[in-house]
């Protein structure tokens, strides 16, 4: 944002009472929610970019889903210089040393300040760009997409660079003129951005909630996880209805410069398109706040208030890597540990056995397929045979043990398998993707057509193609054939 190149000074009295007393007010808890460590990413959009990458790398072993970055750069970019951050890291005007930062990176995995970068190879990244974004330039970008390449896997990695977008968040309903640069940096560009990186982190995703959402907003006690460092008093939490009582996924969402809750109010905590998707799959959604005594209301990615801003110990870093551990304890949790050699095998059209190492001391299991427990009762066993899967589709599995009180202990590595085509059952319809659509098979997004239930992809939204439809349950529908 353009405000990150200028040095804003002070605050107006009435301005700082108002902050405080709405603090004073609003003050609960952070919930513990039992939600899946293993499904747990980040994302942010300027600094709030800078700062998820800082988290993804020095986090790894936190935020195994991956990150999604819009409008970022590499990790310690600035080298702790706001010259840096403002010349090369924004403007691109000297060249980014990737090869010096990749080394700052494997030294410090190697001391222990960071998680080990191996983490990173089994996560995704999303990166985004927009052509009319003159604050932080396309080339600063392209640099954090080389810079992924000596941890992420290419295959695990979407870069988007061709939509004429200003300095913002984008979304496809809501918003400033899309290449536009200004308060509150949230443009309509036709483009589900938020959607995008969700779905990219997490594979297919159940169709968004474009009505009245089923979850709670809840601004809670910051100042429990971090005081001063330029945080506020109160971040928010959106928790879909379904998370009351499932573990569900985590996803932290990072402002940028000038996006704090003092700055814009609730756009970008309610209008940057997370909560319709979160509401939808089971996603809780984390969006701590930085205060306006914070430079620019900016997030730490030069060293404004720490010099190990970047590590594991910077105060920034630490107290949202808390307020991860707080949404994904149980707040009574077992001290037993994390099942190992969690695999699947006999796949059929619509089921899958989970199967895994007994833990010593538990006395049944729990198993979650994204982010969900689908056994009703503890298995007793070390396999479990999960049912009612859509056809041709992946999923993924964690396992967690019980002690002898029914506390769960830490929660497995991911599993994923993927259910055969089935060649038989069913209902099939054949038409035009657009047919599709009108019948409520299907739905069209950005000119693209996607199966309801599977969100299998179908190709373009018009008359002229043609695809085959099975359904394989209420409102699933996925492609082949009868």
């Amino acid at each position: 944002m353009q405000a990150m190149r200028r040095n804003w000074k002070g605050l107006a009295a009435a301005a700082v009472m108002t902050v405080a007393a709405h603090a004073a007010l609003a003050a609960v808890p952070l919930p513990a929610l039992n939600a899946n460590p293993a499904e747990v990413s980040v994302s942010g959009l300027s600094a709030g970019g800078f700062m998820a990458v800082q988290l993804h790398v020095a986090y790894s072993a936190t935020f195994k889903r991956g990150a999604g970055i819009v409008a970022g750069g590499p990790y310690y970019c600035a080298e702790g210089s706001v010259l840096n951050a403002t010349g090369r890291c924004m403007t691109h005007s000297t060249s980014i040393p990737v090869s010096t930062l990749v080394s700052t990176t494997n030294s410090w995995a190697a001391s222990g300040t960071i998680d080990p970068v191996s983490n990173m190879t089994g996560s995704k990244v999303y990166l985004f760009s927009g052509t009319a974004d003159n604050t932080v330039k396309q080339a600063v970008m392209d640099d954090l997409k080389t810079y992924y390449q000596s941890f992420v896997p290419a295959a695990n990695t979407v870069y988007k660079n061709n939509l004429g977008a200003g300095h913002a968040m984008v979304t496809d309903d809501y918003g400033g003129a899309c290449s536009t640069t200004a308060s509150p940096y949230i443009n309509n560009c036709g483009f589900d951005l938020a959607g995008e990186i969700l779905t990219h982190l997490y594979g297919p995703l159940n169709p968004r909630n474009n009505g009245t959402l089923g979850g709670t907003f809840t601004e809670f006690n910051q100042s429990e996880f971090i005081t001063g460092h330029g945080a506020a008093a109160t971040g928010w939490i959106y928790v879909p209805q379904a998370c009351a009582t499932a573990s569900c996924r985590v996803h932290l969402v990072l402002h940028g410069c000038k996006q704090n809750y003092t700055d814009v109010g609730d756009q970008y905590v309610k209008k940057t398109g997370y909560n319709r998707w979160a509401d939808t799959n089971n996603i809780v959604l984390i969006y701590p706040q930085t205060s306006t005594a914070a430079t620019n209301s900016c997030w730490d990615w030069w060293g404004y208030d720490s010099v190990n801003y970047a590590k594991k110990s910077g105060p920034q870093m630490a107290a949202m890597k808390a307020m991860v551990d707080r949404v994904t304890s149980s707040g009574g949790s077992s001290s037993l540990p994390a099942p190992t050699g969690v695999g699947t095998s006999g796949a059929t059209a619509s089921s899958m056995v989970i199967g895994w190492a007994g833990v010593s001391g538990a006395t049944g299991y729990n198993v979650y397929r994204g982010g969900s427990k689908v056994n009703a009762a503890p298995v007793a066993g070390t396999s479990y045979t999960d049912t009612g899967l859509a056809a041709s589709t992946t999923y993924s599995w964690t396992v967690a043990a019980l002690d002898a009180s029914n506390a769960q202990g830490a929660m497995s590595t991911a599993a994923t398998g993927t259910t055969t085509s089935g060649g038989t059952g069913g209902t099939c319809y054949t038409a035009s993707n657009y047919a599709h659509t009108l019948a409520g098979r299907a739905y069209a997004l950005w000119g693209l057509t996607y199966a309801y239930g599977s969100a299998q992809a179908m190709g373009l939204w018009n008359i002229y193609v043609t695809t085959t439809l099975k359904q394989t349950g209420p409102n699933y529908y996925v492609i082949g054939t009868c």
